[in-house]
């Protein structure tokens, strides 16, 4: 699932991200598309809080690509 919060500012891409995280089966994979840097910090931590495992992250033309996987 890609959840996409370009364009918006902190700490909304986190707020999507768990949004779209809480309807979720577990062990699913979601990638938020975010332009803010904050994002970067941000996503991660927010995953390390909830027990959700970061796979990957990654930067293409100032948008970032951040995957998690949904934990119990």
């Amino acid at each position: 699932m890609v959840v996409d919060a370009r364009g918006l500012r902190c700490p909304a891409p986190v707020i999507r991200l768990a949004r779209a995280a809480k309807d979720a089966p577990v062990g699913s994979t979601l990638t938020v598309l975010a332009t803010d840097p904050a994002a970067v910090h941000d996503v991660p931590a927010w995953a390390r809080m909830r027990g959700h495992v970061m796979l990957e992250s990654t930067e293409s033309d100032g948008v970032h690509a951040l995957t998690v996987r949904t934990q119990a």
